[in-house]
């Protein structure tokens, strides 16, 4: 997507996009997600996270009017049984299944406020756009019917993405660093398979109504992630 100062942002299915943080946008950005038919921002990021950086535009608060903010994190970073497994922060698939076995509440939390999202299109966001918002979109796709290929695609594009964002602007702190193509290419070909083998053992669908999610919750996903009908 090309909304202004918007990085690594991508449509994920019907009426869903994902994106890296949302400080980034600038009030032109803004203006043209809404045109798009943005309604509600999913942030997946802790509360403590969510703040701007000198560095972000400064955008007046009318640029987000008619535009729902809804913070929804999908994890506790200081759980010690997080940490033990994923590390400080959640950046590879190999851990996705850990995350929502850790914190199956906070996952349906995520999705039932995409369930609450009836009017306009939903963006979903974390820092890079790359792991937490690659792990829903992921179970996005999976409730969307996206054969293996098309999810793979998902997360090697937002790999691809925050990667060049390093390259133009440098990584947000020391663990993580700009990777040259010959070495980004088949770790993301590895990671795209992970991603793949998380949700086809997870089973979205069941994962979520097990773990206290509503069927009318879901027939309400299942209706924005359908694909738009044309003109």
């Amino acid at each position: 997507m090309s909304w202004d100062g918007a990085v690594n942002a991508w449509h994920v299915a019907g009426r869903v996009y994902r994106m890296g943080r949302r400080e980034w946008l600038t009030e032109a950005g803004w203006r043209q997600a809404h045109d798009d038919g943005i309604r509600t921002v999913v942030d997946l990021r802790h509360p403590r996270e969510v703040r701007r950086r000198d560095t972000d535009p400064a955008v007046p608060d009318e640029a987000l009017s008619g535009v729902d903010i809804v913070i929804t994190p999908t994890e506790e970073p200081d759980d010690p049984r997080f940490t033990a497994v994923c590390g400080p922060y959640l950046n590879d698939p190999a851990h996705y299944l850990h995350n929502v076995r850790l914190f199956p509440e906070k996952l349906v939390g995520v999705f039932r406020a995409l369930a609450r999202a009836s009017a306009g299109a939903v963006v979903v966001h974390c820092a890079a756009g790359r792991d937490r918002s690659g792990m829903v979109a992921a179970m996005l796709q999976d409730l969307a019917g996206h054969a293996d290929n098309l999810i793979a695609d998902g997360y090697a594009k937002a790999g691809r993405g925050i990667n060049e964002r390093y390259r133009t602007h440098g990584p947000p702190h020391t663990r993580e660093r700009y990777l040259p193509d010959a070495e980004l290419t088949p770790l993301l070909e590895e990671r795209s398979r992970t991603v793949v083998t998380f949700v086809r053992e997870l089973d979205t669908r069941a994962f979520l109504l097990q773990n206290g999610l509503r069927d009318t919750e879901l027939a309400a996903i299942l209706r924005l992630l359908e694909r738009p009908e044309g003109p």
